[in-house]
């Protein structure tokens, strides 16, 4: 099929929200303006298994310096699907986040908690033939912002998707369930009532490995009206 479907308001967060203070610096202050599709958008960049590493999905291991990173492991799975239900196959999933203190390896993260020395907190694989990725990794700690008085992340990981073309192109956050933080958080209210639940995984005891890891499900949706929403 040609094309792609409009973005639906319904799903995504508004341009500029007033809780979340930095929209109102980056956000458009004039209409959007409308153009058609192109051969620009509709096609995007394709990858194939030699773009990843046999380590880049598992995050416990390709930041190690002298031993195990500090956390409790994760599963981290789901399938990636185009407007109409289909998988999105052979297609880029890079992840980021921050360690179980809740700190990010950047030089703008200077707040009181520690860096991990086996912690990059940043992975990438391919989608298989289903569209399936999967990434082992430790569980993120929430962290401090100063968005507003006592302001807290919720627990996250952030994901970003090329999709089959670049207007499919996402940046979005996973959340987990039953995160007290969630209700709270500007970031994640952003995102209209009805949809904020495509952003949290489900607790997956059949991708749970005993002895090893608990396992999340978030299945991922490019664009139409079941879209995950996107990162504001």
């Amino acid at each position: 099929m040609s094309g792609f479907s409009r973005l639906q308001p319904e799903v995504q967060p508004g341009l500029i929200e007033p809780g979340y203070k930095s929209t109102s610096l980056r956000g458009p202050k004039a209409p959007l303006i409308r153009i058609p599709h192109s051969l620009g958008e509709t096609s995007g960049p394709r990858f194939g298994a030699g773009w990843v590493g046999p380590q880049d999905a598992d995050l416990t291991q390709n930041g190690r310096c002298n031993g195990e990173p500090l956390g409790e492991r994760i599963i981290v799975t789901g399938r990636v699907l185009d407007e109409y239900g289909r998988p999105v196959r052979d297609t880029m999933v890079e992840v980021w986040q921050a360690n179980a203190a809740g700190r990010y390896i950047h030089k703008s993260d200077q707040h009181a908690a520690p860096l991990d020395p086996n912690f990059r907190g940043s992975g990438r694989c391919v989608t298989d033939g289903e569209g399936r990725y999967r990434f082992l990794t430790i569980k993120p700690g929430a962290y401090p912002w100063r968005n507003h008085p006592n302001a807290w992340r919720p627990n996250h990981i952030h994901f970003s998707l090329f999709g089959q073309g670049f207007a499919s192109r996402l940046v979005t956050q996973m959340y987990f369930p039953g995160d007290p933080l969630l209700q709270l958080d500007p970031i994640h209210n952003s995102v209209p009532a009805d949809a904020r639940e495509l952003l949290i995984a489900r607790f997956d005891i059949e991708a749970t490995e005993p002895e090893w890891a608990l396992a999340y499900q978030f299945d991922i949706v490019l664009r139409g009206p079941d879209a995950t929403p996107m990162e504001p």
